[in-house]
């Protein structure tokens, strides 16, 4: 089975809900389309919060999941919705994907591999297209979480400090062991911990050591944690706003003396909490393409090593994708650094 097309397609999954994983996924993808790359987001939960997120719920880009309910039952081929943010393409998900996830279940019967291999086959066709595929997975669904997980090179786990929050690691596991036979370089990209308090940092010491209990001493950890900041995080959802751009609008709005001067200060957005939370997210991207191309660089090595063809030259594995110029009040798009080009 050729996977060479698959390389950079991140499951974001956690079997607990309330973890963030929609959160994540949708801020990462949005970011990192924002810094230069071609992403898509693929909405993997019958749930379809993605669109709550990304402010397309109930447009008429919405169609529930039916579009890739049809292409995981039938094998039509995706059909993103294109530029929901510029360079950030979504396959829309949603209540559709109920049935859908039913008919994997008995396709299942007859051949076990069957709803394992719903998405290898279209995102194939379709991640090259991207430098990066972010695959929204649901909290429950088995069949579809098992899908997301045979089609990804890497699986990203969001989990709260919380004892509750970590008992789903040991199911993640799970999943991931059950599709090793059909995805054997599946790999754990990294636990994150999601909607922490910044101060309490042995609550965050002990929460890395039972992520180290749960699932061995080897497991990563990512050196970035997403604060809780409960006020900007749902003013953002509120308006479609994803967190660095709720950031700008905060950072465009008139100040508290200008106000007092007589300026308007309208309906605009009033979280700056959110400045906190969207330096996290642009850390928690650099970490992302930090790691992903030092083991593009690393499989590389080992390839002109044992003499197989090295690939495409990779650049640097890190970068900083915080350095966002402005000019004119408006903020410049990044040419896209080097690490993830000639996908």
């Amino acid at each position: 089975m050729d996977r060479a097309g698959l390389s950079r397609v991140i499951a974001v999954i956690n079997v607990k809900g309330g973890v963030g994983k929609t959160t994540v996924a949708a801020n990462l993808g949005g970011l990192l389309a924002a810094s230069g790359y071609r992403v898509l987001l693929v909405d993997l939960d019958p749930q379809g919060n993605l669109g709550e997120e990304l402010g397309y719920s109930g447009t008429e880009v919405d169609d529930g999941g039916r579009a890739l309910a049809l292409s995981m039952t039938t094998g039509a081929p995706l059909s993103p919705v294109p530029d929901v943010r510029p360079g950030l393409d979504v396959v829309t998900g949603g209540p559709e994907l109920d049935p859908a996830a039913a008919h994997l279940v008995l396709a299942a019967q007859a051949d076990p591999q069957a709803a394992k291999r719903s998405l290898i086959g279209l995102l194939g066709e379709t991640a090259p297209d991207y430098d990066v595929v972010l695959l929204d997975c649901p909290p429950g669904q088995e069949p579809l979480q098992q899908a997301a997980l045979a089609a990804a090179r890497w699986a990203l786990i969001p989990v709260k400090t919380d004892a509750s929050s970590r008992k789903g690691l040991r199911d993640v596991a799970r999943r991931l062991d059950t599709v090793l036979d059909l995805n054997p370089d599946l790999d754990l990209l990294g636990v994150l911990l999601f909607g922490v308090n910044r101060g309490a940092h042995r609550v965050i010491e002990s929460a890395r050591a039972a992520v180290a209990e749960d699932l061995g001493d080897d497991a990563p950890v990512l050196r970035t944690t997403i604060r809780h900041v409960e006020a900007a995080a749902q003013e953002a959802r509120d308006r479609g706003l994803l967190v660095h751009e709720l950031e700008e609008a905060v950072m465009a709005a008139p100040a508290w003396w200008q106000i007092r001067r007589g300026t308007p200060a309208g309906d605009g957005p009033r979280s700056r909490s959110v400045l906190g939370l969207a330096e996290d997210f642009q850390a928690l991207g650099s970490e992302v393409i930090e790691r992903i191309g030092a083991a593009e660089q690393a499989e590389e090595s080992a390839g002109a090593g044992d003499g197989r063809a090295a690939g495409v030259d990779r650049g640097a594995a890190a970068v900083d994708l915080s350095a966002r110029e402005e000019q004119g009040g408006d903020r410049q798009r990044r040419t896209r650094p080097d690490v993830l080009q000639g996908a």
